[in-house]
């Protein structure tokens, strides 16, 4: 404030989108949005979306008659795991859009077609290579998936940290499974029916049945399927969470201590999915974490003590 014992009413607070570290530079410069009247020292700021990497913040303190000068900006980085579905290695049953993948039983012989004219006089080519968040990615790098294993991957691998994405299947879809899975998953594998691979697979075919599969084996999950699924990865505690995107229910936890890379995985027969990357973690999924880890520790000083 302009004098020491001034009392401060409220606060402002500004902020603005950069891709910058550090203060944003004059030519990318944005204008401050405004939120005025905060009475509390603690703000929450909700609604932003993952479109740029970093935003400047700023505060100011106000009384009734005159505001004081802003904070210095601080630089705060919003990090966000996005990740476009990999149509280079995808069945060629499913017709694959960015975040969308549909099924359709007579793709393969109409790819196939185009495929071969694509790649003709081509045989030498290399693979392509596109770059995905600061990483580099190999596109063709790897069979594609055949027989009956509808499947198509992420683009993007996850090597550590916490991550959250959300998936919607059609009204109509038969059978699909969501999950993730090392990339040496074979071309013939199935998602759950390997020691590689976790998911929650759905049928609504002939018997409806829910359930959580991995290395061959299921365990059933005897509540209602979700409109939305989410899926909570935390690679670095090994912990695998599915969820109802909505009320964010737990639905079933795979603990695991990851050794590769992870990719985004998912199988599909008669229907579609849509995938919503770019999604902040969920508050509720932190508290939680950070709940299991106090009792974790608690329960170590109580056996320390114990012995």
């Amino acid at each position: 404030m302009p004098e020491e014992d001034s009392r401060v009413d409220h606060f402002v607070l500004e902020y603005r989108k950069t891709n910058f570290d550090g203060l944003a530079r004059v030519k990318d410069e944005q204008s401050w949005e405004l939120i005025d009247y905060i009475k509390a020292t603690e703000y929450t700021l909700s609604g932003l979306k993952f479109d740029t990497k970093f935003i400047n913040v700023r505060v100011r303190a106000c009384n009734k008659a005159v505001a004081g000068e802003y904070s210095d900006p601080v630089t705060l980085e919003t990090k966000a795991f996005v990740f476009d579905l990999d149509n280079t290695s995808s069945h060629l049953n499913l017709k694959v859009e960015d975040s969308y993948v549909e099924w359709e039983p007579t793709g393969g012989k109409g790819q196939e077609k185009v495929k071969g004219k694509e790649n003709k006089g081509r045989s030498g080519a290399s693979p392509k290579r596109t770059s995905i968040g600061g990483k580099a990615t190999v596109k063709g790098s790897r069979d594609r998936f055949a027989g009956e294993s509808y499947t198509v991957l992420g683009n993007n691998a996850i090597e550590s940290g916490q991550h959250y994405w959300e998936v919607r299947a059609q009204k109509d879809c038969k059978s699909y499974s969501v999950g993730v899975a090392y990339k040496t998953l074979g071309k013939y594998d199935q998602l759950g029916k390997t020691n590689i691979s976790w998911c929650i697979h759905v049928n609504n075919w002939l018997q409806n049945t829910f359930a959580a599969k991995h290395n061959n084996k299921t365990k059933t999950l005897d509540i209602p399927v979700p409109d939305r699924l989410g899926v909570y990865c935390n690679f670095d505690g090994g912990q695998l969470t599915f969820y109802n995107a909505i009320s964010k229910v737990p639905l079933h936890t795979f603990r695991m201590k990851f050794t590769q890379p992870l990719l985004p995985a998912f199988m599909i027969w008669c229907g579609g999915l849509a995938v919503s990357t770019g999604l902040q973690v969920p508050s509720v999924f932190t508290a939680l974490q950070e709940n299991e880890n106090g009792l974790s520790r608690s329960t170590s000083s109580l056996n320390n003590i114990a012995q």
